[in-house]
């Protein structure tokens, strides 16, 4: 497959990981790439995706343990998830499908202590975004071509379903403000390759948006 600049922050995610095994929710699991990496961690996996295909294709990879993953077909915006249950929740490249306030809903889900990252998309709103986003473009190409000729020598690439692409994604800035409103203390962080990080830790189960 192509450089997957979401593949690409897989270990920086994983460096969010609380310590300890746990439970983790992955949102939008896709084939399913990070829900392995989690499980090869210990994990407990709940691997989540509205697309059936995705789920289907996901399922068929299996688990490279010592965690297990289950994968289901839902959609969290509409569907129940239990609150204080999750150590651990992931949403790659997924949240800008969604309302952004559900990630309310994905705080409240977490324990005490536990840990919601969100790799997301956002269009530049300063001078610094905009110069961020020029400086990707050769390192991009050059990602590109290497692992272009990776592919060519291991017997191409791999044809897998593909996750449905949205091109409307919020600015930078409306990130900050709307992450600042409903995950208080949490942080954002650019990204190169056109990617924003949020971190939130959960720390008494409140509700920081007052509801």
């Amino acid at each position: 497959m192509p450089f997957n600049h979401n593949d690409h922050y897989h270990s920086l995610l994983l460096d969010q990981l609380p310590p300890g095994p746990g439970i983790a929710l992955d949102v939008g699991c896709g084939t399913g790439r990070f829900a392995r990496r989690l499980a090869a961690t210990g994990m407990a996996v709940e691997a989540v995706d509205v697309s059936a295909t995705m789920v289907e294709a996901a399922a068929g990879l299996g688990s490279p343990g010592p965690g297990e993953i289950v994968y289901r077909q839902a959609d969290v915006t509409t569907d129940p998830l239990p609150e204080g249950h999750y150590d651990f929740i992931s949403c790659l490249a997924s949240l800008h499908h969604m309302p952004f306030e559900t990630v309310t809903k994905l705080r409240r889900a977490l324990v005490p202590g536990g840990v919601l990252v969100v790799l997301g998309l956002a269009r530049p709103s300063t001078p610094v975004d905009w110069a961020r986003a020029v400086a990707a473009v050769p390192l991009n190409a050059l990602a590109r071509l290497v692992v272009y000729a990776g592919e060519r020598l291991n017997g191409g690439a791999d044809d897998g379903p593909k996750a449905p692409v949205v091109d409307d994604y919020p600015t930078l800035a409306e990130v900050r403000r709307e992450t600042a409103r409903l995950l208080p203390g949490s942080t954002v962080r650019p990204l190169l390759f056109w990617r924003t990080l949020i971190t939130y830790r959960e720390h008494d189960g409140g509700d920081p948006a007052g509801g």
